[in-house]
């Protein structure tokens, strides 16, 4: 199995966003000593609010024209919503997309932000094409070609096989992060329908380390990809970033 990393494809190339695949706690105390998970229906901030609210830049350099914190390279991108740019997500109705990593820079699959509005619709990837679809803001309704429905809520997500005729849709405003990759399959191995929710995934074994890992797909054959969600609560990480590994 292959595995999307920002360390290991191409020749390490690697994309650190504001997206929040890592929920951070931050204590008084400066330890990491905070429950790791933040609730999402707690009187805190929305699980992934960093995702549709600017980046944290100091204070001086907020309203300075043309600051931004995004870097490019020729083996890595650090890529911060003040640098997204929304335009109408093509086949997708009331959608506008933000294209955060793209094989036009290197990569072997597309990651892109998008943001629905009342009565959007998706549209479907390219032919061979496989989707996985992360909600990190409002609801959707998926419902592919055989009828089955699913609510997808913050924080639960989708992997669609390729050629799999299935749309998303909304009544209000609601973000994804939507994944693309050209399947590369193996002879009497399919690949199925998933849906799932980062909370139900059982914690990954990382000794040593002050982080929690989930993965979210099966690691059978038939896949291959997978995504992993990493949760800290370290004082140095200060904005959210997105680990593919």
């Amino acid at each position: 199995m292959q595995s999307f990393s920002l360390f290991s494809y191409i020749s390490f190339f690697f994309l650190f966003t504001t997206l929040s695949f890592v929920k951070t706690v931050l204590t008084q105390d400066g330890f990491c000593s905070a429950p790791l998970r933040i609730d999402a229906d707690s009187n805190s901030q929305p699980l992934y609010w960093k995702v549709t609210n600017p980046t944290l830049s100091p204070s001086h350099l907020q309203d300075l024209p043309g600051f931004t914190r995004s870097v490019y390279k020729k083996d890595h991108a650090f890529i911060t919503p003040e640098s997204q740019v929304f335009s109408p997500l093509p086949d997708w109705t009331n959608t506008l997309g933000a294209y955060l990593i793209t094989p036009a820079i290197g990569s072997h699959f597309v990651m892109y932000l998008a943001k629905m509005q009342e009565n959007s619709k998706s549209g479907l990837p390219p032919s061979d094409v496989e989707r996985f679809i992360f909600v990190v803001q409002g609801s959707a309704v998926l419902t592919n070609i055989s009828g089955n429905v699913h609510n997808l809520k913050v924080d639960s997500y989708a992997y669609l096989p390729p050629n799999l005729d299935h749309t998303v849709e909304t009544d209000a405003a609601a973000t994804l992060i939507v994944f693309e990759r050209r399947y590369s399959g193996l002879e009497n191995h399919v690949t199925e329908q998933i849906v799932g929710s980062t909370d139900k995934q059982p914690l990954l074994e990382t000794p040593g380390e002050i982080f929690e890992l989930r993965k979210l797909l099966p690691t059978s054959l038939a896949y291959d990809f997978n995504i992993h969600v990493s949760s800290t609560t370290c004082l140095w990480l200060f904005s959210p970033i997105i680990y593919l590994i």
